[in-house]
């Protein structure tokens, strides 16, 4: 699910990233008596009893100073506006109510989103009393609080902003019913959003050559022979050590969020370039997170003279992790083999759900374990009492064993690999876990 996005906005000084320090319960934002300490967009991720949510922290708005800076402020926060789905506007009670209020109240009445009135600084009775100023900037709600005692207006602020996050994300469940959830990710650059625009024969995702274009992620439904599938397009994943903090890491940061939350990952690699370690290490996060995982080999129509199975051969030998993965050469470009996707992508769904059943399952692991049985550590054997898959999607079996100390890691891959010779699991990690006697 989308998380709610909410921008905290309103001239310097009034107290916005203490605000959003005190919701998140840690010191974030930097807090200072200078106006403009807040210079870009701060994003934050904060919970209130259970519902999830992001703040967007923005440096005070300035309006009619052509200073450069001031521009720089003033864009961030219009970015800010239109990303998010509800906007705190955030006023001094102490300073009283100010000709930039009245501004910046104009420019949020232009703005069809939800705007909820703050009066910050209200720490005594006198000051609820001067509040009431505030209501000449023609919004239908005010709410009064103190973000640096963190009094009951806080909670009260959380209870408003959060009530509508649990309704949607029902309706959001039962809209993703049958589903298939295709999270495109890989490295800035690679194709991603034209292959969104290919698959959506229409512009939807701004295609550039510079990197780092997508900086959120983009939900679209396509129907592919009668199947509903919805295209999650993300930001590139750069290095963690070349990721800009602010902007950059808040969209990495969603692009991780897509890959947890997708059924199937759609890894775009350039074909020119080959696997990278970045893309092996944004293969590891697919798998880590249990989702299906497809290599969409990118750019295909440049390659000369290779063919698909030696290239492929190459990958296997370079990532023998990724042995599993489905693999597909595409083009965005000339829109070769595009197609593939769904039907890989259903492909790989289908392996996901797979259940096996327990008496096939125990058959499997036993004989794999008379076929070849551990070797004996200190004169004590590894014994296999009884195997079962506890779920899927992805599937994950438990083998209860006597003495976990007794089972390594070789022998590990090699039950793993019993299993997928078995029963497949195409395009889908799987996961093994091992019990042993009083373990819950």
């Amino acid at each position: 699910m989308k998380e709610k996005v909410i921008a905290v906005i309103g001239r310097p000084n009034v107290g916005k990233s203490t605000l959003v320090n005190r919701i998140a319960g840690k010191r974030l934002s930097i807090v200072d008596d200078m106006p403009n300490i807040t210079r870009d967009r701060i994003y934050v991720e904060a919970n209130w009893q259970d519902k999830n949510f992001v703040l967007i922290d923005t440096g005070g708005i300035v309006e009619g100073n052509e200073d450069e800076f001031v521009k720089n402020i003033n864009a961030q926060v219009d970015i800010a506006i239109d990303e998010s789905d509800l906007i705190l506007f955030i006023v001094d009670a102490k300073t009283g109510l100010n000709p930039y209020d009245y501004d910046i109240a104009n420019k949020l009445r232009q703005v069809e989103k939800k705007v909820l009135l703050v009066v910050n600084k209200v720490d005594s009775k006198a000051q609820v009393d001067l509040a009431n100023e505030f209501w000449a900037l023609g919004f239908e709600n005010m709410h009064l609080l103190s973000a640096l005692h963190g009094d009951g207006g806080v909670g009260d602020l959380l209870d408003i902003i959060t009530e509508d996050i649990q309704a949607q994300e029902q309706i959001e469940q039962e809209e993703n019913d049958g589903v298939i959830k295709i999270a495109i990710v890989g490295k800035p650059n690679a194709g991603k959003s034209s292959i969104l625009n290919n698959l959506l024969k229409k512009q939807r995702a701004i295609v550039s050559n510079v990197s780092g274009t997508t900086r959120d992620t983009i939900d679209e439904e396509v129907i592919y022979e009668d199947k509903v599938f919805r295209l999650i397009d993300t930001a590139g994943i750069r290095k963690k050590s070349k990721v800009d903090y602010g902007v950059e890491m808040f969209a990495v940061d969603r692009a991780i969020k897509a890959i947890r939350n997708c059924d199937v990952a759609l890894l775009v690699v350039d074909s020119q370039e080959g696997l990278s370690d970045q893309d092996k290490k944004i293969a590891s996060i697919c798998e880590e997170a249990g989702c299906g995982l497809i290599l969409a080999f990118n750019k295909w129509d440049l390659i000369k003279n290779v063919q698909t199975h030696k290239f492929e051969q190459e990958i296997e030998k370079e990532a023998p992790f990724l042995n599993y993965a489905q693999k597909i050469y595409i083009s965005a470009k000339t829109g070769q083999r595009l197609n593939n996707i769904f039907e890989v992508a259903q492909m790989v769904q289908m392996e996901r759900e797979k259940r096996i059943s327990t008496g096939l399952l125990n058959k499997v692991i036993n004989e794999a374990y008379n076929l070849n049985p551990p070797s004996s550590i200190k004169v004590k054997t590894l014994r296999v009492y009884y195997s079962t898959q506890a779920k899927n999607n992805p599937p994950t079996f438990v083998i209860f064993i006597n003495n976990k100390d007794l089972i390594q890691d070789h022998y590990k891959r090699y039950l793993s690999k019993k299993l997928r010779e078995n029963f497949g699991f195409k395009g889908t990690p799987i996961v093994v876990s091992y019990r042993q006697k009083g373990d819950k």
